[in-house]
């Protein structure tokens, strides 16, 4: 029977140490030979959308505020919040007593004024010219009377008196002549009393017309079809020039208005198409078109303001509700995809670090389109390659990398 030894057992328990630490000095040593091993990312064929995503507000691009045009006192409101309205729909109703007077009385200066010019063209410019006749018939008699007063008074048969009286009497007729001239001139058509009266008629007529419309603006009427966003006015108030009663929403186009950062400024054109959701229905989506985008950035948020159409906007949508917008600037079919992950470098020069003939190989590209995934590999790359991913630590260009195939 053989001799138990506590040796025999101590000789096992020493070599496994000495084991591991070979196998360590080994795997470092053999490291160079077979590279470290790694996780790659491979380029392959596919289609990219790229796209730029923000939150807007739902605005009316022709927003109306329809305001008190005069004083007055509201007697009727015709409309509510979110009521849609018709063009020429009656919407507010002001007291209109004082109006009306104003307009009656307007009407009776117009009349009186209407019947002065009727007069001067019937009655006063044919009485004038008679008078104008007549004192020209006892203007050419005192001058008759004044030759034989004045070949009488030669002859001995008058005094100087008489002569004096009749040369008196022919002043006095040439004054009465040249006064009912100018009464039949100033009465006559152009003359300055009938001026007077036309002047008079226009001011009367357009006393009348300002009166009419100060009347209308005591009816508040829709300028156009749409929705009413704002009641500002109740039955009672008293209101003043330009104070706001109502907030209208035209119907048809809408606009989304949307600040992107400036960094995408880009990457935006007028006309890109869009996809839009209203948080309210995430599960909707209408589409969109760009169609501004702002020549300056606020300096303060780096941003620029862009505006979409949307041409026929659903029902649901609401003034200053808010909105996903999805907007598409480039797409392409069949390009060489490579996870964005493996991209190194900067805006200057990109690059990858690819896996050839078992070593990392440091490989300039350049890149198109991309989104939040992905990227497309204008040139530099092929479908099939293999990328380290940029976060990979401890292998640089020229180091063997094992990537497990």
């Amino acid at each position: 029977m053989p001799r138990f030894s506590f040796a025999s057992l101590r000789r096992p328990v020493v070599l496994i140490p000495v084991f591991l630490l070979f196998a360590l000095l080994t795997a470092i040593l053999l490291r160079p030979l077979f590279g470290k091993a790694v996780s790659v990312l491979v380029a392959q064929n596919g289609d990219i959308r790229q796209s730029v995503v923000a939150s807007g507000k739902v605005r009316s691009p022709q927003r109306s505020e329809l305001a008190a045009q005069i004083s007055g006192q509201v007697l009727a409101v015709h409309v509510a919040e979110g009521a849609r309205v018709a063009a020429g729909d009656l919407l507010i109703e002001l007291d209109d007593r004082e109006p009306k007077a104003s307009v009656a009385q307007a009407r009776a200066q117009l009349a009186q004024s209407e019947l002065r010019l009727q007069q001067l063209r019937l009655l006063a410019e044919p009485l004038a010219r008679e008078a104008s006749r007549q004192a020209e018939a006892n203007l050419t008699q005192a001058r008759q009377q004044f030759a034989r007063t004045e070949a009488l008074v030669a002859k001995g048969f008058y005094s100087t008196n008489q002569l004096d009286d009749a040369r008196r009497a022919l002043t006095v007729a040439e004054s009465q002549r040249q006064a009912s001239q100018l009464q039949a001139g100033s009465n006559a058509s152009g003359g300055s009393d009938y001026r007077l009266a036309e002047v008079a008629v226009a001011q009367a007529r357009a006393g009348l017309e300002l009166a009419q419309a100060k009347l209308a603006y005591t009816r508040i009427l829709a300028p156009r079809p749409g929705t009413i966003l704002a009641r500002l006015a109740e039955p009672g108030d008293s209101v003043q020039p330009g104070k706001t009663l109502l907030s209208l929403s035209p119907a048809g186009a809408t606009e989304l208005l949307v600040q992107i950062d400036e960094k995408n400024l880009r990457l935006l054109a007028l006309d890109q198409t869009a996809r839009v959701s209203a948080d309210a229905w995430p599960d909707r989506h209408f589409p969109a078109r760009v169609s501004y985008i702002s020549p300056a950035v606020d300096p303060q948020r780096g941003s620029v303001e862009v505006r979409l159409h949307v041409n026929n906007p659903p029902d649901y949508l609401k003034q200053d509700m808010t909105v996903s917008i999805d907007i598409e600037t480039g797409s392409k079919q069949g390009v060489i995809l490579l996870p964005a992950e493996g991209l190194r470098g900067s805006v200057l020069e990109q690059w990858v670090l690819v896996v050839r003939e078992g070593r990392a190989v440091r490989q300039v590209v350049q890149t198109g389109l991309r989104n939040a995934g992905q990227v497309e590999i204008v040139a530099g790359l092929a479908a099939g390659d293999q990328v380290l991913p940029a976060a990979t630590v401890g292998v640089a260009a020229g180091d063997r990398v094992r990537t497990g195939n």
